[in-house]
């Protein structure tokens, strides 16, 4: 583990992993990659528990990691790789409030209320974000937007305080390529625009297109169970 990111998701996440990428600090675990790797949830979700987590396990192949869930265990991760170089992305606490919950929030929440209970992978997906991001760094008070301002700037101020200095790159990823290739000591990307994705517009795309889909998931297994109960009735006719 060479990098490791322990700024918030909506500071930036994702352009960072993107950028690790490209500067070969990859492959970088993010988000995504815990929804999508299998048994990830569940390792997640039972550190978020309680139980020790294996890091070499759950980054076996990676190099690099940002976002939620690895940062609700940073301080774990800070010890766990003393040579690892630490990135504390972050943004204005009102904006970052405002993204978050037009964003994750209500899509975490979504999928809680209406796939969770219909697709294994949806149920797996909201146990571990509920368990690592609502409950476990906010406290289930994250609709409580004081509070979790407070939480953001509370977690800020402690990585500055016990991440030493020389470790630490406090970072706005609008900053682009030069402060983040300094601080890894390498050379900046000849002719290649720091990459900014995953912008609230295109959050609020992929939540549209995840509902779209779903409710077409919702539509075929209802027309699935309606077959299997004629079908059912007719062979009981006779």
């Amino acid at each position: 583990m060479k990098v490791i990111g322990v700024g918030f998701g909506r500071t930036g996440t994702l352009s960072l992993k993107v950028a690790l990428d490209e500067l070969g600090l990859g492959p970088c675990y993010h988000m995504s990659e815990a929804i999508r790797a299998p048994g990830h949830k569940r390792m997640w979700l039972a550190g978020a528990q309680g139980t020790p987590m294996d890091w070499e396990a759950v980054f076996a192949g990676y190099r690099s990691t940002v976002d939620w869930p690895a940062c609700f265990f940073w301080r774990e991760l800070v010890a766990a790789y003393p040579d690892a170089k630490i990135i504390l992305t972050g943004r204005d606490p009102e904006k970052w409030y405002a993204s978050t919950y037009e964003t994750i929030y209500r899509l975490s929440t979504w999928v809680a209320r209406v796939a969770a209970p219909l697709f294994p992978t949806a149920r797996g997906m909201a146990a571990m974000t509920r368990a690592v991001i609502w409950d476990g760094t906010f406290g289930g008070r994250f609709e409580d937007r004081a509070h979790a301002i407070e939480v953001f700037q509370r977690h800020m101020k402690e990585v500055v305080e016990e991440v030493p200095a020389d470790r630490l790159l406090v970072y706005d990823v609008r900053q682009g390529w030069e402060p983040l290739c300094r601080f890894l000591g390498v050379e900046v990307p000849e002719g290649r625009p720091f990459p900014h994705v995953n912008d609230r517009d295109a959050q609020k795309a992929k939540i549209a297109r995840a509902r779209r889909l779903v409710g077409a998931g919702v539509a075929v297994a209802i027309g699935v169970a309606a077959a299997a109960a004629v079908f059912a009735a007719l062979r009981g006719g006779g």
